[in-house]
């Protein structure tokens, strides 16, 4: 039988069927795995497999077999040796890397500096020695505390909250010929052409709404006070006056 077909039979590798035929029990792993081989070699060529392990066993005891294996210690030696060596060489270049920087930082961190001389404390700390014989200093007059006067806040400025607008005095007053449409607090209250020198006033009590057809031509006062210019010159203008919104048409004082 080839050891092809009994390799692929017992699925041992064509080295260890050699080095069995061979009698190379060097290339055999110890134990139990050496009479399992054998085993599987009896049974895949048609031998008795207890009298071949047998046979093994008498002719190569468990002694010799184990005995006639490489140790693996020379190899962890060596492993261990190797690992040993690479720690050492990594420690190495870490002291030479970080020896020139703690270096730069001793000198930076002296540089400037000198020894303190005697010289150098000051005079308070320099302790001096009285004589024995010495009389004892008086003790110096106590220093009254200066008297601070109490500080008072001064009285609040009150606020003063302007009246609260609940109506509008509207006066309008044309220059020049004007069409003019109003609605007070939604009622129409105008709706015609103004001729010049006519003058109008309105009670408002919510809102003004006003459409004029020449801004130019119109004059507004709101409350007294005299109100800014409407619009362009001959250009239809629509505005809306309310409680909260009449200060942005009056002119400021």
């Amino acid at each position: 039988m080839a050891l092809r077909d009994i390799a692929k039979t017992t699925k041992i590798s064509m080295s260890v069927l050699e080095a069995l035929e061979r009698n190379d029990i060097a290339r055999l792993p110890a134990g139990i795995f050496s009479r399992s081989f054998v085993r599987s070699y009896a049974v895949a060529v048609g031998l008795e497999p207890e009298a071949m392990i047998r046979e093994f066993m008498a002719q190569f005891p468990q002694d010799s077999v184990v005995a006639g294996h490489p140790t693996q210690a020379p190899v962890d030696d060596h492993l261990a040796v190797e690992s040993d060596r690479r720690a050492a060489t990594t420690f190495l270049r870490m002291v030479l890397i970080s020896a020139p920087a703690a270096g730069i930082l001793l000198y930076f961190g002296t540089v400037g500096r000198r020894p303190a001389q005697v010289n150098d404390i000051p005079p308070a700390s320099v302790p001096t020695v009285a004589p024995a014989n010495a009389a004892a200093p008086a003790p110096a007059p106590a220093i009254p505390a200066p008297v601070v006067p109490p500080v008072v806040a001064p009285p609040p400025v009150p606020t003063l909250t302007p009246p609260a607008v609940d109506r509008l005095a509207v006066v309008l007053s044309t220059t020049a010929p004007c069409w003019v449409l109003a609605f007070v607090d939604g009622q129409r209250a105008l709706e015609r052409e103004l001729a010049a020198g006519e003058r109008h006033e309105f009670d408002v009590r919510r809102n003004l709404v006003l459409t004029i057809s020449d801004p130019s031509a119109l004059g507004l006062s709101v409350n007294g006070a005299p109100a800014r210019r409407l619009g362009r010159a001959g250009r239809s203008t629509t505005i809306r006056l309310t409680l909260e919104n009449y200060k942005e048409y009056v002119t400021a004082p």
